[in-house]
């Protein structure tokens, strides 16, 4: 059996901490942009408000997208993320699609049909894959070039909207709004344009619902063995106060049990609870797995008072990651909701000449 070429960023996590970028969203609120900003030429006959579909960005205002993923490369940044959060047929229809619950009716299977054979949802999902890895690719070359130091872009998979371990309906716990291969099939268009434009990696994120992550990994495998190109997989959930999915409630152990099978480049938390909060489960994560454990983080409790919507600021998340980082729990830290290239710099600089946790055996602290 010939064995797989050793990745680029691996060799990397073995010689120290990798930076992963911050929160692309809480970035783009700095800007200052408006529902016009966001509609543009193309989509300004659109029925619904479109300001929160960030992703639309990327075909929108190409050139502040860019500008982000630049301060966060320049921030000290390794792996930057495609603007790719919710690119996906299912997700970008609640902001193109009635409704049918305004009417009487509701979600369920065979809406969520029409939605992925619809060619101009679909041709939308795409597009937004294909030109956000595209965006992210020029810059991670060219700040890669000009610093000596290669740079790594990684296809954003998230959650969705919609739930497949859950029902809406407390009448009847068995309904689900979508099944299993109608997640699957929306998977693997996002995949497909991922890879198209020039992701490095494929990062399945904030993982909310493990059975949806779940939906997503076979989408990957099937796309890799269809297509003949395997690229490296990461994983990161999203954990409440008890340290479980948020939505499927499995605990930090039972959710790696769940994807260790996939063989991934990394595991680890992001999103959800403060750096303070996330320290034991991210700890007993540490302990359990054989790869590589990756943190970003919220900074803090959202604060609509703060300039970034959370509390915590650069300096703040520096002492928290350094913290983890020093406690010998982590290889690639960086920031998730209110951190901006600012709190990335800050960590980077905190994280510089500490060790990585070492790849293959567990140090914890005591």
């Amino acid at each position: 059996m010939t064995k797989a070429p050793i990745h680029p960023l691996e060799t990397v996590l073995e010689q120290r901490i990798a930076i992963i970028d911050g929160a692309m969203g809480t970035t783009i609120r700095t800007y200052g942009m408006t529902e016009a900003d966001i509609r543009g030429e193309r989509f300004k006959g659109a029925k619904k408000d479109l300001l929160n579909n960030g992703d639309l960005f990327s075909l929108t205002q190409p050139a502040m997208i860019g500008d982000i993923h630049r301060r966060f490369l320049e921030a000290g940044a390794d792996l930057i993320e495609t603007n790719t959060f919710g690119a996906t047929s299912i997700t970008q229809s609640e902001f193109f699609v009635d409704d049918p619950r305004e009417h009487g009716g509701r979600k369920d299977p065979e809406f969520y049909q029409k939605i992925l054979d619809d060619p101009a949802l679909s041709a939308l999902a795409w597009e937004i894959n294909e030109q956000s890895a595209r965006q992210c690719r020029e810059w991670a070359d060219r700040v890669g070039s000009a610093t000596g130091r290669q740079r790594f872009v990684a296809g954003a998979i998230g959650p969705l909207t919609v739930s497949l371990s859950n029902s809406p309906d407390a009448d009847d716990p068995g309904f689900r709004v979508v099944t299993f291969d109608q997640v699957k099939t929306a998977y693997r268009e996002q995949v497909r344009g991922l890879m198209a434009g020039g992701s490095d990696l494929l990062l399945v994120e904030t993982i909310f619902d493990s059975l949806n992550a779940k939906a997503a990994l076979v989408a990957i495998r099937e796309v890799f063995d269809e297509d003949g190109k395997e690229l490296p997989v990461m994983i990161s959930a999203a954990v409440g106060r008890g340290g479980e999915t948020l939505i499927s409630a499995q605990t930090t152990e039972a959710f790696w049990n769940a994807v260790k099978h996939v063989k991934p480049l990394s595991v680890g938390l992001n999103c959800s609870l403060g750096p303070d909060l996330m320290y034991p489960f991210l700890s007993e994560l540490a302990e359990k797995a054989d790869v590589a454990i990756s943190c970003y983080p919220n900074a803090g409790l959202p604060n609509p008072l703060s300039e970034t919507g959370f509390d915590l600021g650069p300096e703040d998340m520096a002492r928290f990651l350094g913290r983890f980082a020093e406690d010998g729990l982590i290889n690639i830290a960086g920031g998730c909701c209110g951190n901006t290239p600012e709190h990335i710099a800050a960590i980077a600089r905190a994280l510089e000449g500490v060790a990585p946790r070492v790849l293959g055996r567990v140090e914890v602290a005591a």
